[in-house]
């Protein structure tokens, strides 16, 4: 039964990235943005304020604005990260951010604002609206390897 798991589990993770690196572009590489910006969010005692382990393996955005009407300034972002065994993510807002994930690899935790704990496991999507404040742990041994998608406001410059 377990090797009969581990390999529907891999083939799982090989589809998956099979079917979502073309959105990314060539083979997944190694883009440095860790880009995170979201409303400013006033911390819930213990929740981490800097990432540690997280990598943008791939991102791709188109910019809304052009698309259409009343969505200047915002873009359709769709990324692929890693979070490394006892890595996270730092608390972050999703207020003006929607977002929707599906977990490729792994398994991660998230923490949010009012305390409530939520594991999603390989195969699991989650979402985050208007309201949610969270972030996102591994305490696995292994990497959590996910897509994240949303609509996001780039700081001006």
């Amino acid at each position: 039964m377990e090797d009969t798991r581990m390999l529907i589990n891999k083939r799982t993770i090989v589809t998956a990235i099979l079917a979502v690196t073309p959105a990314f572009g060539t083979a997944i590489g190694s883009s440095a943005d860790t880009t995170f910006e979201s409303a400013a969010v006033e911390p819930p005692p213990g929740a981490p304020t800097e990432h540690k382990g997280l990598e943008t393996l791939k991102k791709q955005v188109v910019d809304l604005g052009s698309e259409i009407p009343g969505m200047e300034g915002r873009e359709l972002r769709l990324r692929l990260l890693k979070i490394e065994p006892g890595g996270h993510i730092k608390v972050h807002s999703h207020k003006n951010r929607p977002a929707v994930f599906y977990v490729i690899q792994g398994e991660t935790t998230i923490t949010y604002g009012d305390g409530a704990v939520k594991s999603f496991p390989t195969g699991s999507m989650g979402f985050a609206n208007k309201d949610t404040v969270h972030w996102h742990q591994n305490n696995g041994k292994e990497p959590v390897v996910f897509v994240a998608g949303d609509i996001f406001q780039p700081k001006k410059k």
